[in-house]
């Protein structure tokens, strides 16, 4: 008897080849994920840094100043700080802008992690169908064994007792 084969075979691959496809689009959710949060920790560095030179450049402002500068430096000073501030609010909204884009990569990653999560589920059931076929056809094919074995015995039972032979339990 020829081996069956098992029908839903192409629907277990396709259920394999997706869960594939939705572990590789988690992979990337997460690495899209990281490099948000990457970036948003240079952002925040670079406003400190901005911050710093801000202060420093005060102190710097203050000092000439104390000293005794002209009034054309001031301006200079007073205009560079101004610079430097509106670099910080920019920086700033740059951080928010950043805040949204990791909530939109965090949506994305719960987004792929529950597609990952059905496709694994899927596959699972699928696999679970297919060892429960594979038992069956065993089983199948186990009973038809036994009931041939029975035959053979009772035909051979039937073959000596028309003979007249002697069974090997009788002797």
């Amino acid at each position: 008897m020829a081996k069956q084969k098992y029908r839903l075979e192409v629907l277990l691959r396709l259920k394999t080849r997706l869960k594939r496809k939705a572990e590789i689009a988690l992979a990337r959710a997460i690495n899209e994920l990281k490099e948000a949060k990457d970036y948003l920790e240079e952002l925040k560095k670079q406003k400190e840094e901005i911050i710093e030179r801000w202060k420093e450049a005060r102190k710097e402002m203050r000092s000439k100043m104390d000293v005794g500068g002209f009034v054309g430096e001031g301006n200079v000073h007073v205009n560079f700080l101004r610079k430097l501030k509106e670099d910080e609010e920019e920086k700033e909204e740059e951080i928010e802008d950043q805040e949204l884009v990791i909530e939109e990569c965090e949506t994305k990653v719960a987004k792929a992690r529950q597609d990952y999560i059905d496709a694994a589920k899927e596959l699972q059931i699928m696999e679970k169908h297919k060892e429960l076929w594979e038992k069956k056809i065993r089983d199948e094919l186990n009973r038809k064994e036994a009931r041939e074995m029975d035959e053979l015995g009772s035909t051979i039972h039937q073959l000596r007792k028309w003979r007249g032979e002697k069974s090997l339990i009788e002797s």
